[in-house]
């Protein structure tokens, strides 16, 4: 083959590559056949789905000359193969590029189609990027980093092996000794500097740092003589040393080390000082695995890294362990095995760390005297009289003593599992109910005495009702744990955590609820979440006098108010969004009772080691885990609050706004509706202002009135035109009407004709066409011209029995049904079953959207793998065709009422119910949540995207769809899946309106219940800042009061043991005047925190300096001093309109790699 590029085709199997056209071709090799195909790929392969349809289709023939030394192509359009790309392509070419909009395939329903879609999204994407492509320019999210790559990683690798060697120290010579005898062949790695030492120099230095690690040669500092000696100072021999037993491992934060070790033997006369061999031990900084001749230990350094370790990332043991394991040796050598023994003394340290911070070694009682709850971490923030609360609260007006409720919060975790494993007889726990878990024995005792029990109601759709009904248990001895937490500041409660044995049963969370109740005042209000609490609190007052004496409690009701958390209410029945929302009961604030599912996400990271656990070892490790969380939010609580109040201070003015407008304008019924409201909440009228009422007869309502109408004509002996009296025909043929509708449904649903869906279809085709026989040959006495109609009808021989129509008496003309077409008064009772329908089908229809809501929140919170996720989509998909089937049923009967009065839709008394009224109830505050939400995300889409196009980047999927953060969650909750936005911007009528399109009173009803929810909000507002104010207030005094606790012990002195020394004494004080300079300090950070002037968006306060206690002077480093100022100067000058004094903005300087920690 001749021509350009011929030579080079037959390199690779015949077969010539070539750019022609914009087309790459890939010819055959030479033949003698006059035509031959060349295969062309276009670059529209690469193109986006809608750049790439409106280009045309072709492929290039390529034909040889007869001489065989040219070749001759031609261009052929073709049409795609698929229906799907040849539909797309002609829509293409109708409409304009651009164009994003999509036509319906449904058939026509009416007035356009109106039918609910179940399944779908109609959002519109982002136009297409244009056809501008400027020049392609590097856009890194961390400039610093690719820089670095760039310029500097050569370097930096050369440096790295440049420590393998000696780098700028000399080997012949010992800088120490300079003894030229001694060979300098060691270094160490922990020490600064670096230098090579002789084997002497090495050993003198590291007297004091017997743990650093000997590099160069593969030894360590025992092989080169190091001899460890306590009960004696650094460098000072013992006289008569008593020798530790062989391999003594000590396990160290840089790895494990074999050390020899000396003792202070008994000979000695530092003996009776020094101690025991494990004091001495403890008294050098070695936690010793044993009492009695220990040949293991850890360092205190290596423990409190592991317990910061393992409280910030959940690391467990083993993978310490193994992690120091591979540090000292990653080569295959087995190394000694101290895993049981690290775990023995992990345990008990931590244990002690509880114990010294909650001040038991100041106590005369010491540990032993420790009470329940007594190590737990309490919240300073809730109300705790006698602490942080003034001696007249109880007098407080009933305006303001709503600021004094204690909030909180009950909730179950079934992540939190430990299997049948070892017994409270082997593993027993070091501090059995000291902390947050409850006491074991009079646990477990109650919960033997508890058999049967009522299942919870099926009014929650969450995972509480899925696992205690299942009784998931088996292999388990817990399958999760009952917690309660202060539902403001979700601190745990002590002895609020409890285990559970078959799901979240109400015995558990009763036992949880009373034990933690014991901590608190019982003359406080309270407020109480829980997300079944509608069912749990029904006989809760008769179960709690049940309990143990140890927790046994009599509840004030009166004091008590119940709510359901207010993500979790969504799936509740509509009645229980009303009477236990927290957006309308007094004194809540803007209280979530949320709060107790964010412990659960810092705890369900220790699933995975809590499973393998003993029961004692499972209930220290939650304390630990309890307290650190507690502590954290302790530390954390000022910011907080001060966050928390910067956005109800705004939140205040908006919604007062509202509501000032909204009275404004219905200012002669603001002060009724104002009573209502109040009455209401002082239970002195049970009509409730926010809830819907609906009144009318229902479908079995208006069938029982027509047979009893029919029975009264019997006994008066008028004869019956048929054995089926007119009422049971006209209810036959609203049953056939429904089982089409039904069938119609199967048919869209089972679009893959499978042969199994085939035979079912056939069975129930079946069934309706001998139902409609039976139906034809009574439309023969009661209708004969709905006969009449049918035989007119021009049908399609292939029309299915789904499909056929009735001809019911409102199908058919007034003068098809005038003489004796329809029987007597079948018309009007239509009318009036219809209405009924319409009543039932809306009631149904709400129902049926509100669990929509309920499945698809439990799918996303609990559904974790493929065959959960597959049942829970099942489950959507059956409520998705429930929702259609009363939709339609819906359309259907007003279609009927509307020809009633002959086209009059004033005159039908229920509104047209069109695809985008149906969606689920949402309060207009969260409809402007997630409208801003939505509005923010879109916002970040287009300018990622602009950024994307000015770089020559076409726009990939994700920056054209919105993700499941920017509302996706909320859309499918909303069920308005395959509708526009504008449909979310209100309340839909199918939730206000009761039965008429319209009327005076339907609108006085919607008119205050959007009032009272608006009344409602600027209340739980002004609430809000008052109980952030008193927060605020409490705050300083709780850790004032914690402070002046220590200074107390700081004056005790060493009251546990009158016959300790003065080191001890010592170390008593320091700890206590330590802790009291801590809580001191904590309690004047918050109370600036509550002063300081408001942050601008972006910015954060400037750290403390430290300073020099004795001196009073800031430690600072000269040679950097004002390289923070010239950092943050930049953005300071582009932000100098919202500068704060003493702000800085450190995210530029992060991003640009300016700093490296913030």
């Amino acid at each position: 083959m001749g021509g350009r590029g011929s030579g080079r085709g037959q390199g690779t199997r015949g077969r010539v590559r070539r750019l022609r056209g914009g087309h790459l071709e890939l010819l055959p090799a030479r033949s003698s056949s006059t035509v031959t195909t060349a295969h062309s790929f276009s670059p529209t392969l690469f193109m986006s789905p809608t750049e790439a349809v409106s280009q045309p289709s072709s492929v290039v023939l390529a034909r040889p000359s007869t001489d065989l030394r040219r070749t001759y192509h031609e261009t052929v359009p073709f049409a795609p193969p698929s229906p799907v790309k040849r539909a797309r392509l002609e829509k293409a070419t109708l409409q304009p590029a651009t164009s994003t909009v999509r036509q319906s395939d449904t058939l026509d329903y009416g007035d356009g189609d109106e039918r609910y879609q179940m399944f779908g999204n109609n959002d519109d994407p982002l136009p297409p990027p244009p056809n501008a492509s400027p020049p392609r320019k590097p856009i890194f999210s961390d400039p610093t980093l690719y820089a670095w790559k760039a310029n500097s990683r050569e370097r930096y690798l050369l440096e790295m092996i440049r420590h393998e060697g000696c780098g700028d120290h000399d080997d012949s010579l010992c800088p120490d000794c300079m003894n030229p005898d001694a060979h300098a062949a060691y270094r160490c790695r922990e020490c600064k500097g670096g230098s090579l030492l002789c084997r002497n120099c090495c050993v003198q230095r590291h007297l004091c740092n017997p743990l650093h690690v000997v590099e160069f040669l593969r030894t360590s500092l025992k092989a080169l003589g190091l001899k460890i000696q306590f009960g004696h100072p650094p460098g000072e021999a013992c006289s008569n040393p008593e020798s530790a037993r062989a391999e003594f491992i000590v396990l160290h934060h840089n790895g494990m080390h074999d050390v020899c070790v000396k003792f202070c033997g008994p000979g000695c006369g530092n003996r009776a000082e020094a101690g025991p061999l494990d004091t001495q031990l403890l008294r050098g900084g070695w936690y010793p695995a044993s009492e009695d001749r220990p040949q293991t230990c850890v360092t205190f350094a290596a423990l409190k890294q592991f317990h910061i370790f393992t409280l910030q990332s959940k690391m467990s043991m083993y993978d310490y362990y193994h992690s120091l394991e591979k540090i000292t040796r990653h080569d295959g050598v087995e190394l000694p095995d101290r895993y049981q023994v690290f775990i023995r003394i992990c345990k008990e340290y931590r244990h002690l760390t509880m114990m010294k911070r909650a001040g038991r070694a100041h106590h005369q009682g010491g540990a032993r005297a420790t009470q329940s709850g007594e190590l737990a971490v309490r919240c300073p923030a809730c109300p705790r009289p006698g602490v942080n609360l003034p001696q007249d609260w109880q007098k407080a007006s009933d305006e303001d003593s709503f600021i004094y409720i204690l909030y909180l919060a009950l909730d179950a975790c079934f992540r939190m599992k430990r299997g049948l494993i070892s017994s409270e007889l082997k593993d027993p726990g070091l501090g059995d109910g000291m902390a947050f878990m409850v006491e074991t024995a009079p646990y477990r005792e109650y919960l033997l005495t508890v058999t049967d029990q009522d299942e919870m109601s099926t009014c929650s759709g969450l995972a509480a009702l899925d696992y205690a009904n299942t009784k998931f248990s088996r292999g388990y001895s817990t399958t999760g744990v009952g917690m309660g937490v202060c539902a403001r500041h979700e601190f745990i409660q002590p002895n609020g955590i409890g285990g559970l044995q078959k799901g979240e049963r109400y015995s558990n969370m009763d036992y949880v609820f009373a034990s933690l109740l014991r901590y608190h005042d019982a003359r406080l209000r309270k407020m109480i979440s829980y997300d079944i609490v509608c069912q749990w609190w029904k006989k809760l007052m008769e179960r709690l006098l049940e309990l143990p004496p140890l927790v046994r409690t009599v509840l004030v009701l009166t004091l008590v108010t119940f709510v359901i958390p207010k993500m979790h209410i969504h799936a509740h029945t509509p009645i229980c969004g009303i009477t236990y929302s927290l957006n309308l009961a007094p004194g809540s604030g803007e209280t979530d009772g949320e709060g107790i599912e964010r412990p659960w996400s810092n705890f369900g990271r220790l699933a995975g080691s809590t499973k393998a656990m003993g029961p004692g070892a499972f209930g220290d490790t939650i304390d630990d885990h309890a307290s650190s969380w507690n502590w954290r939010k302790l530390v954390s609580l000022p910011s907080t609050l001060r966050r928390r109040l910067d956005n109800a201070l705004e939140q205040q003015v908006v919604h007062q706004e509202a509501l000032d407008s909204f009275s404004q304008l219905q200012r002669d019924r603001v002060e009724g509706w104002k009573k209502m409201v109040h009455d209401f909440e002082a239970k002195l009228t049970t009509k409730n202002p926010y809830e819907i009422v609906f009144e009318g007869l229902t479908e079995s309502d208006v069938r029982l009135r027509f047979q009893k109408e029919e029975e009264e004509q019997a006994k008066k002996g008028l004869p019956a035109k048929h054995k089926v009296t007119p009422s049971s025909f006209m209810a036959e043929c609203l049953d056939v009407e429904d089982e089409q509708r039904e069938l119609r449904a199967q048919v869209e649903i089972k679009k893959s004709n499978t042969t199994s869906q085939q035979i079912d279809l056939s069975a129930l085709r079946t069934k309706l066409i001998r139902r409609l026989e039976r139906l034809r040959s009574l439309q023969a006495t009661y209708s004969p011209a709905s006969l009449l109609a049918l035989q007119r009808r021009d049908a399609s021989p292939d029309e299915q029995p789904e499909n056929e129509p009735l001809y019911l008496p409102s199908s058919l003309s007034a003068a098809e049904r005038a003489g004796g077409g329809c029987g007597e008064g079948l018309f009007e009772m239509e009318l009036l079953m219809r209405d009924a329908q319409c009543r039932g089908c809306l009631m149904k229809l709400r129902n049926q959207l509100v669990i929509k809501a309920r499945f698809l929140n439990y799918k996303m919170l609990h559904a974790r793998h493929q065959g959960a996720t597959t049942r829970a989509r099942s489950l959507v998909n059956r409520n998705e065709l429930k929702i259609r089937l009363h939709s339609e049923k819906y359309q259907t009967a007003w279609r009927a009422l509307l020809a009633g009065v002959e086209g009059d839709v004033a005159k039908v008394g229920w509104r047209k119910l069109r695809k985008e009224d149906i969606r689920c109830m949402e309060d207009a505050e969260d409809v402007k949540k997630k409208e801003e939400k939505r509005k923010r995300a879109k916002e970040r889409r287009a300018k990622k995207a602009a950024e994307l196009l000015s770089h020559a980047i076409e726009i990939p999927a994700w920056a054209q769809e919105e993700s499941d953060d920017d509302g996706a969650e909320a859309d499918d909750e909303d069920g308005e899946a395959g509708q526009g936005r504008e449909n979310r911007r209100e309340l839909s009528w199918i939730w206000m309106a009761a039965s008429s399109a319209g009327t005076d009173a339907e609108l006085e009803d919607a008119l205050r219940i959007e009032w009272s929810k608006t009344y409602a909000r600027s209340r739980r507002w002004n609430e809000e800042v008052k109980i952030l104010r008193e927060e605020f207030r409490r705050l300083p005094i709780s850790l004032e009061f914690e402070a002046s606790m220590w200074a107390r012990r700081s004056k005790v002195g060493s009251v546990a043991d009158p016959e300790l020394d003065a080191a001890h004494a010592a170390g008593l004080k320091a700890y206590a005047l330590k802790q009291e300079a801590m809580f001191s300090d904590l309690a004047a950070r918050a109370r600036d925190t509550e002063r300081a002037p408001k942050l601008a968006r972006g910015k954060k306060r400037r750290r403390i300096a430290l300073v020099d206690p004795f001196a009073g002077t800031s430690v600072t480093d000269e040679d950097n001093d004002g390289a923070e100022d010239d950092d943050a100067g930049a953005d300071a000058a582009e932000n100098e309109e919202e500068a704060v004094p003493g702000v800085q903005d450190d995210e530029e300087l992060l991003l640009g790699g300016e700093i490296d920690d913030i």
